[in-house]
């Protein structure tokens, strides 16, 4: 028979571990959005290529040159950010140490205030903030002030290579139907591809978010779909002038 520390270890490692759940699933969500990025950016530049020639050749370099500037641009845009919000956290963990060090009763008496505001009585609220505090006063302050683990900071050198990465996967798709579809099938081909690449997108997106499936994929859909079209019509327009 176990004992009760035991059983009480087992039931805590089974617990899920939420804080890195939820980095989980915002890594895989924003994955999902990359990809159809990648789809509907490249879609719209091979297709557009394609309604003004039939010449392959035009049409790799353009889906091509989008995939790596989009690429590119992703990893660029994400590394900012980033970057910015990491700034942002790294001021406010060096803010929170500097007023411990300073006045650690006062940052006491404010923990003890935030416990207290959350439903505790004022005697629950000072021994807990008292005991964790001896544990870790600066991890106290940041998880209960700002929700904040100094542990799990964003690294914008894995936020632009997941966001370039996923770019690409998504625009390999639609230049790969383009190239490898003879041309009298080329946009069909590629259309149909894109919009079951987008469908199926959109499906994981509702299904990461948990909200409803049907309304997310129409969405993304008929918004691929019109995308595609206008960018077809604009290519053949504007190639017959040219010619």
């Amino acid at each position: 028979m176990s004992s009760p520390d035991a059983a009480q270890t087992d039931a805590h490692d089974r617990e899920p571990h939420v804080g890195g759940l939820g980095g989980k699933l915002n890594w895989l969500r924003a994955g999902v959005l990359g990809a159809n990025d990648g789809i509907v950016s490249v879609a719209g530049l091979v297709v557009g290529v394609a309604g003004a020639t039939a010449a392959r050749a035009p049409i790799f370099t353009a889906g091509l040159a989008g995939l790596v500037a989009g690429a590119v641009s992703m990893a660029l845009g994400e590394y900012i950010s980033v970057s910015s919000q990491r700034d942002t956290e790294l001021a406010m963990l060096a803010k929170e140490k500097r007023e411990l060090q300073e006045d650690p009763e006062s940052e006491l008496a404010e923990l003890a205030a935030l416990y207290r505001a959350k439903g505790l009585s004022e005697q629950t609220a000072d021994t807990v903030a008292r005991e964790l505090t001896a544990h870790d006063p600066l991890i106290a302050h940041l998880q209960a002030e700002l929700n904040l683990d100094p542990t799990e900071l964003t690294s914008p050198w894995q936020a632009a290579g997941a966001s370039a990465l996923s770019f690409v996967l998504g625009a390999i798709l639609p230049l790969l139907a383009v190239l490898l579809s003879p041309a009298a099938w080329r946009i069909p081909v590629t259309v149909a591809v894109v919009l079951v690449a987008l469908g199926l997108a959109g499906a994981l997106s509702a299904r990461i978010s948990d909200t409803g499936s049907r309304r997310a994929v129409l969405r993304v859909v008929v918004g691929g779909a019109a995308g595609l079209a206008v960018t077809y019509f604009v290519g053949h327009l504007f190639g017959a002038a040219v010619a």
